[in-house]
């Protein structure tokens, strides 16, 4: 599959962080990435034989965390990833030559809120991790519609996506996620106002888009202080709470003690009795053969 040409600027987008440049947010995402693909046991957890992919897309690749690790997991997966950053692509390109896995990683610049620039029915599973970032609740039904489309029949859809909630032992990091929350919810991120205001949709979503034996799988992702998992958790508030600040005081949801907060969450996670959870939710459902045919006819109408 070729590559096209990319220019050099970077492409207006509806992520959470504008600054897609900012190196803070891409060794944030690589923290991330990682924090969660070990906290969930592995690249595909709930898939039953993972041997039987040969083509895999990752929609919203960031620096490619998760498609690096899932070409040292599975030699045989032929791997692309699609970001709307030319940063994070350009980041993701190096790391897959620095790595040695350049001729089963394929990284491309591309808007996946247009049109996936991919055949009909040519990738085993579709990925979609944290489109909460920059998925707007209407965007969802294209999305999806693009998804299905370029799945082989019997194709997997997947979505994994986080409850916007910490039970943890930091009063601070509580109310700075009550912020984030009330941002993601005015910004058109959450279908309602509550922690689980997307994931608790995303069965629903994959249903309407004539995905067959949806299922889920939840996660509680617990970190530690004192643990190199507590440290990942620690490095990723840290990073995520200073760059989404302008994103959170943009929609009004941060007042006047933001920073305080910020100080004080940093003081509290510090402390050897943090303790934190986190919880997740995997969607994913199988695409059905007809799907073209029913892709039309929801076009016609």
């Amino acid at each position: 599959m070729s590559i096209p040409p990319n220019p050099s600027r970077e492409y207006p987008s509806t992520y959470f962080v504008q600054d897609r440049a900012n190196q803070t947010e891409l060794q944030r995402l690589l923290i991330q990435d990682h924090m969660l693909t070990a906290s969930m046991g592995g690249i595909f957890p709930e898939q039953p034989d993972p041997s039987a992919f040969r083509r895999v897309l990752d929609i919203g690749c960031g620096p490619g965390g998760w498609l690096l690790e899932a070409a040292h997991a599975y030699p045989a997966l032929s791997l692309v990833g699609i970001d709307i950053s030319q940063s994070m692509i350009d980041y993701a390109r190096a790391q897959a030559e620095a790595q040695q896995v350049q001729q089963q990683v394929e990284f491309q610049v591309m808007d996946a809120l247009l049109v996936l620039a991919f055949p009909s029915r040519h990738f085993d599973l579709v990925n979609l991790r944290l489109g909460s970032s920059f998925m707007r609740t209407w965007d969802w039904p294209k999305m999806l519609s693009e998804m299905t489309r370029v799945a082989r029949p019997r194709g997997i859809i997947r979505i994994t996506d986080m409850e916007v909630e910490a039970q943890s032992t930091s009063p601070a990091l509580t109310r700075l996620y009550e912020c984030f929350k009330c941002a993601l919810y005015r910004s058109g991120h959450l279908f309602t106002q509550e922690p689980d205001g997307l994931t608790a949709h995303l069965q629903r979503l994959l249903i309407q888009a004539s995905c067959q034996e949806v299922k889920t799988k939840s996660y509680a992702l617990e970190y530690r202080a004192g643990t190199p998992q507590g440290e990942s958790c620690y490095e990723d508030a840290k990073h995520i709470f200073s760059t989404l600040r302008p994103f959170i005081h943009k929609w009004g949801c941060a007042g006047e003690t933001y920073d305080q907060l910020y100080q004080q969450m940093l003081h509290e996670m510090q402390q050897p009795d943090f303790h934190g959870t986190w919880k997740l939710l995997t969607a994913w459902g199988i695409r059905p053969p007809t799907q073209e045919k029913a892709n039309t006819i929801m076009r016609d109408r």
